[in-house]
């Protein structure tokens, strides 16, 4: 009998799959305002800060069967890899409903090297582009020394609050990935790590955009400006 003891880097991909998969579909029912996702939307909120167990009116709305089939390589999840699995889910999935609350441009932005959404550029973003706000930036320090889920979970809500007021986007199916991460030997002091250097990430961001040339103007019968889809 295998008896798993570090996070998985494929439980991790199939958490950041599933979590993605689940708010990337209430977030764009919520955006065109379907009452079904709106409902749905007000239920998660409802179960932010606490654990998924202790949710019955969640059992039905966050469906975490596919945890339940075999991965790619035949292996099924262990109890343990499951439970945490579940939980890491269940907390993004209820921070984005609480982050998506009554904003029109879906909060949940998928992460990737030019423009980063992982959660410490997300709290840079707030800060003045030359300044750190010290009491913000203990917020996110107080969130990444939580000694378990539940209070990661519920430091976390203070700071999506924070975010939802600046319209500041979130990589919630990464932040998923991470919070079944945290749950392992080993696991806080590798997501910390990986906050910080997302923090940093996002001053890189503003050079990156700073470096950019502005369009010269286009032909008069050719227009060959590009907008950033983004």
């Amino acid at each position: 009998m295998t008896i798993t003891t570090t996070a998985s880097t494929t439980v991790q991909a199939l958490v950041s799959k599933l979590a993605h998969e689940r708010i990337g579909s209430w977030q764009s029912g919520y955006l065109a305002d379907r009452p079904k996702a709106v409902a749905a939307v007000a239920r998660l909120r409802r179960g932010a800060g606490r654990p998924a167990g202790q949710v019955p009116d969640l059992w039905d709305l966050i469906d975490i069967s596919p945890l339940h089939e075999a991965r790619p390589d035949g292996r099924r999840l262990g109890e343990i890899e499951l439970g945490r699995a579940e939980e890491a889910v269940h907390v993004a999935c209820t921070l984005w409903a609480v982050h998506q609350q009554a904003r029109s441009t879906g909060m949940h932005q998928r992460h990737n090297r030019e423009r980063s959404r992982g959660l410490g550029a997300a709290v840079r973003r707030l800060m003045p582009p030359d300044d750190i706000d010290e009491p913000l930036r203990k917020r996110l320090v107080r969130a990444g020394t939580a000694p378990d889920l539940i209070v990661l979970a519920q430091r976390l809500r203070d700071i999506v609050t924070l975010l939802r007021g600046q319209e500041a986007r979130l990589d919630y199916a990464l932040l998923a990935a991470q919070l079944y991460q945290w749950q392992w030997p080993g696991g806080p002091d590798a997501v910390r790590t990986a906050w910080g250097r997302s923090f940093h990430a996002w001053r890189d961001e503003q050079e990156l955009n700073a470096a950019i040339p502005a369009p010269t103007a286009a032909p008069d019968i050719l227009d060959t400006t590009t907008k950033d889809a983004s």
